[in-house]
């Protein structure tokens, strides 16, 4: 039945018969009569094959969420005996978007992997709406992201606060006077920006320069379309991003204002050539938690992780 399980949910993963059948390194014939047998079992198809891609059946979105269920159990009794091997065996498998993948995770993988060189690390790296699908169906443990999720359907660690900055290249600064005095990134270092005196900026101030934005769909760009329209203007979007970084390397280089988190700032080489300015701070203040799926067993290298990982962010957030 478990090899029934994986054959068929591998092809509802990869959509397609013979990519299942690669990924299974069997031949697409077999596979595709070991999943015609499961449905002659079932008494119901489980594929609609004439779709391309193949897509599942009404019985076949059953029998998949029925599957993750007893998948989740299968993998909790596999993780709880790893754990009476004291972390000599085991995995942890992490999901995170570029930004944290790049420069927040590395430090806390390596004084994990330091520790506990048995435990395998799985790092996956994706957007926030497939991170989470992924960490609902199993196959991620954690995930560590500035978006808010349920607390009904997910545990919560928070991490550090991180805050949504202006990055203005200094060649396109506007002459208003009411422009406050702007950060460096020395001072974004040094959490200059955080204190309750620091002074902020209004967007209208920008309406005449470029901006660089990420796509729709992220948490950056939300908030910085909560702040056009609490201004009541539409910017003059250059390009749309994916990656925050992107936005930041190309404001170095004069193309537009981006929307850039002190997270990045901090691990970024300075620039001498950006400005920064912080916007209200309701809209741009968030909190970066590790979140794991509740009612799933929590094995003793995710708690490990998770305690070393607030010990490296907390140690570099003061």
């Amino acid at each position: 039945m478990f090899q029934e399980m994986r054959y068929v949910y591998e092809v509802y993963r990869e959509k397609s018969f013979s990519k299942a059948a690669q990924k299974l390194f069997i031949s697409q014939p077999s596979l595709s009569a070991a999943v015609k047998k499961a449905e002659q079992r079932i008494g119901a198809p489980l594929f609609d094959r004439s779709a391309s891609p193949v897509r599942l059946t009404d019985c076949g979105l059953e029998y998949i969420r029925c599957a993750e269920r007893i998948m989740d159990i299968q993998t909790g009794f596999e993780n709880y005996l790893n754990d009476v091997n004291e972390l000599n065996a085991g995995q942890v498998s992490i999901g995170a978007s570029s930004l944290f993948a790049s420069y927040v995770l590395p430090a806390c993988v390596s004084r994990f992997t330091g520790r506990y060189p048995r435990v395998a690390i799985h790092l996956t790296e994706a957007d926030t709406p497939a991170l989470v699908n992924r960490l609902s169906s199993g196959s991620l443990d954690l995930i560590i992201d500035n978006e808010t999720l349920s607390e009904d359907v997910y545990a919560r660690y928070p991490l550090f606060t991180d805050q949504v900055l202006l990055a203005v290249p200094k060649a396109l600064l506007p002459s208003a006077s009411s422009l406050p005095v702007p950060f460096t990134a020395a001072d974004i270092r040094k959490n200059r920006h955080k204190r309750p005196q620091s002074s902020r900026a209004f967007l209208n101030s920008f309406q005449n320069v470029p901006f660089l934005l990420l796509r729709p769909g992220n948490d950056t760009r939300r908030r910085a379309d909560t702040l056009f329209n609490g201004q009541g203007f539409s910017p003059d979007t250059v390009l749309e991003l994916d990656q925050q970084a992107t936005a930041y390397h190309l404001a170095c280089y004069g193309m537009g204002v981006a929307f850039v988190s002190d997270t990045l700032i901090k691990r970024v080489p300075p620039d001498s050539r950006l400005a920064f300015f912080c916007l209200d701070p309701e809209r741009t203040l968030r909190t970066v938690c590790f979140y794991h799926k509740r009612g799933r067993y929590v094995t003793r290298a995710m708690e490990e992780f998770l305690k070393l990982s607030r010990d490296e962010l907390s140690a570099k957030a003061l």
